[in-house]
């Protein structure tokens, strides 16, 4: 037998028994870090994870829901607590819906490539939101009377419009995943295109259920009209000659500001 042989199995115990100079700096080193490092440690990592867009939207989305419960149990959900929970509810779903419609625009302007990884979570969140404002109907406002729901929705044509956008936004918030990106292949944009209509007629629901004249600007009709700009501007410029103009827009005035700047020797 060799001498490397013989004192290979010693080599490696004694190995196993010396403990890793390296490893016992590093744990020697977290345990001795004051909290404010340990809370940078943690704030960079968490940074790290998530980017402040995400956080954003995340805060921004919640946020409506803190308000409600916290205006519910201090009582300033106004006279009619239902229908503010309703109106709110239905509002933040709209507002979720158009800033998901605004991704792919403002990323074809900007270059902002992270919006349309964030289009996702807003259309879910949107969709949480809606379906939060069709339970508080059907069970808070008419206590899952169905008969007197379906009367009500036959008599209020912005409902029934509403009933119809909510249902084609169904298959779209549960086809979302990338799974089903793979199954459907081509067919999963096509399904997803079904936005642009859903857009305009939430917005239609929510102007025709408002008080007002929008012919003669009267009544309760400032944010449905801005709503509505906003959504027929986003739709507009998805036309494929107004994006690829706003392309080119966005080419030259990069182009003119690379010039503007001054060249360092």
């Amino acid at each position: 037998m060799s001498l490397r042989a013989t004192l290979a199995p010693h080599a490696s115990a004694v190995s196993e028994a010396t403990p890793d100079k390296r490893g016992d700096c590093f744990d020697r080193g977290a345990h001795s870090a004051t909290p404010s490092q340990r809370h940078k440690i943690i704030m960079k990592s968490f940074f790290k994870r998530y980017t402040p867009l995400q956080i954003a939207i995340h805060i921004y989305a919640w946020s409506a829901l803190v308000r409600l419960i916290i205006d519910y149990f201090t009582g300033n959900l106004t006279a009619n607590p239902i229908q503010a929970l309703e109106q709110r509810t239905g509002r933040h779903a709209i507002t979720l819906l158009v800033l998901s419609l605004a991704c792919t625009p403002l990323n074809n302007i900007f270059g902002w490539r992270e919006l349309i990884k964030r289009r996702r979570a807003l259309g879910l969140y949107a969709f949480l939101y809606a379906t939060l404002h069709m339970l508080i109907f059907v069970d808070l406002d008419y206590g899952l009377a169905w008969s007197l729901i379906v009367q009500t929705i036959l008599e209020k044509p912005y409902i029934v419009v509403g009933v119809i956008a909510f249902l084609m936004l169904v298959p779209l918030a549960f086809t979302s995943f990338d799974i089903w990106k793979k199954r459907l292949g081509k067919n999963w944009k096509r399904l997803h295109q079904l936005v642009y209509l859903i857009a305009p007629l939430v917005v239609l629901h929510y102007a025709w259920g408002k008080k007002g004249d929008f012919f003669r600007l009267q009544g309760e009709i400032i944010r449905p009209l801005i709503y509505a700009l906003i959504v027929i501007l986003l739709l507009i410029m998805r036309i494929p000659q107004v994006r690829k103009a706003l392309a080119a827009l966005r080419d030259r005035i990069l182009v003119l500001l690379r010039r503007r700047e001054p060249v360092v020797e």
